[in-house]
Parts: C-alpha cells; structure tokens; sequence
C-alpha cells in the first residue's frame, strides 16, 4: 500500500501525486507497488531491504538516493509467543521527497501519517528524518513500559500461586527484551556513524535533535539492560522456588508413606500364625490398633520436630 502526504499550512494532507517535498509511505508493497517505485529511480535493492526482517540498521547510497535502514518496535499481540518484536523501516529520500518502507503497518508511522507530531514539515527532509528517529526512541521506552507492567502482574500471580504458566509467560517477555536490546544497539552504531560522517550537521538545529536522538536510545539501552537482568534474576528466583516447593512436596509425601505403612508393618506382626501377644485377649484388635496409633503419633511427632511436616 503506498499512501503520499505533504505538509501544507502546518498540516500533513494525503495527496494524489508525487511533487517536490511529499512524503511516500510504502507499506508491504506488491509487485506493481514496486515497479511504481522503480520508476521514480530507487534502487531495488533499497525497496527490498526493508521488507527482510533480518535487515540490520545501517546506511547506504546510490543513484542519488540515500538509504537508513532502522530498527523500529512492532507489537504484535498479547497472545503471541513474542508480543513484541523489532522489524527494519526504510527511509530513502533525494533532493525531491521522502520514501518510507516497511513490512507492517506500526505504531510509529501510523502516530506521523496522523498528523499528532509538532511542527512536522516534509519539505524539511533532515528534521523530518531525525524526528522519526526520535519518535523511535521515544516508542521503545513506551513499549518497555508496557512490558514491566505486564512482568509486574505477572509477578503478583507468581506470588500467589507459582505454576510453570506465569515462568514461560516471563520467558515470552524475555525475548522481547533480547530483540529490543538488538535492535537498539544496532540503530546507536548506525547514529554514531551518521554523528561522524557529520550526515545531519547542515543546519545547528539538526545536529542538536541528532544528539537527542542518540541520548534517547542510549536511555532505551540501558532500561532495556535493566529490565532483562533484573527480568533473568526474577526467573532464576522463581525456578528454584518451584523447585524447593516440589521438595517440600515430595517430602510431605514421603513422610506421610512412611506414616501410612505403620499399621500395614504392625497389622503384619499380627497376623503371623505363631504364638502372639494378646492373641486369647477379647479386645485384642483394639490393642494392635492402639499400638499402631501410638506408633503413629510418635513418628508424627518426630515428623514435626524435624520440620518434616
């Protein structure tokens, strides 16, 4: 799907033809999407690279036309394996207008193409740029928010009643936590890079917003760092909860076999035909079982003293 936008009069309007200064929105293009794009003179493999997953964030150029590719979150649903992925976007732009490409629809271009963003301009192309990748950052932290709140409720469940649900459960969130902390170490060594070879140093503005966006990303790294370890000492904890439980458990067993097997042990000796204790007595079966309760309670006793039961 290929939507094209411009900024006119402070406001971001959908329009029917490419000009000077639009915005092109590529989504999941199909095969004649593309050849409309090859006939603006991108480069293919500029097109392509957005729609493989596995894309690293990086800069390139050809033919005129200057390629960022950048890692951005995606979130896919609660219901997944993995609610949270990162997916690469495009950004190819020239002298004339402004290509976006990616796989999905996201979060991140959906809130540009709604026109929630302040003095947002097409016609600027570097400060339109640097403001999606700000906006970036910016969808990390708030997606890292959400996951802690789920791994907090998760968490309360956890206290309540330990089950191998809620721990694969944090293992799904881990995940997201790895797939974000890869992509956004990828996108700081392709800022860095754009720092160095002084891409955004024309105008001071620019340059500043660039310094931004790499402060904010660089706050993504580390609270997706925390996150994940505290994250991984939380699951190493809860495992060997659920371990030490599952010992308690088989101890309770065990003692309480134990306890059970007396009368059977006792109602044994009983029952040999030789000459027994209490065996011409009238309550002679309510003495065995006495004996046995006695026998019973003792190890009880015993038990409890040993922090058995």
């Amino acid at each position: 799907m290929i939507t094209i936008l411009q900024t006119k009069n402070e406001m971001l309007v959908p329009i029917e033809q490419i000009t000077d200064g639009a915005w092109i929105n590529v989504v999941n293009p199909d095969e004649k999407e593309i050849e409309q794009l090859l006939s603006l003179g991108i480069p293919k493999d500029f097109i392509t690279y957005p729609l493989d997953l596995d894309e690293r964030s990086r800069t390139e150029k050809d033919d005129g036309y200057t390629l960022i590719l950048l890692r951005v979150p995606y979130f896919k649903s609660w219901e997944e394996d993995i609610p949270y992925i990162a997916i690469p976007l495009g950004i190819i732009f020239n002298d004339q207008y402004i290509v976006t490409v990616c796989r999905y629809k996201n979060d991140l271009i959906n809130d540009f193409q709604a026109g929630d963003r302040k003095n947002l301009s097409t016609l600027k192309r570097n400060r339109f740029i640097l403001q999606i990748m700000l906006a970036n950052a910016t969808y990390f932290l708030a997606y890292l928010r959400n996951i802690q709140k789920k791994i907090d409720q998760i968490e309360d469940e956890l206290q309540r009643s330990i089950r191998n649900k809620e721990v694969l459960d944090l293992l799904k969130y881990q995940k997201c936590l790895e797939y974000f902390s890869t992509a956004l170490r990828s996108n700081e060594l392709m800022f860095e890079r754009l720092q160095r070879n002084k891409f955004f140093t024309i105008f001071p503005d620019d340059s500043d917003l660039l310094e931004d966006v790499i402060i904010e990303n660089q706050q993504a790294i580390e609270m997706t760092g925390i996150s994940g370890n505290l994250l991984g000492q939380m699951m190493d904890a809860y495992a060997s909860i659920i371990q030490n439980n599952q010992n308690i458990i088989f101890k309770i067993m065990t003692a309480w076999t134990i306890i059970l097997s007396l009368p059977t042990i006792v109602s044994g000796f009983f029952g040999m035909n030789i000459s027994l204790p209490f065996e011409s007595h009238p309550n002679a079966f309510g003495i065995v079982t006495g004996i046995s309760l006695l026998i019973m309670v003792a190890v009880i006793l015993f038990f409890k003293k040993i922090d058995w039961l």
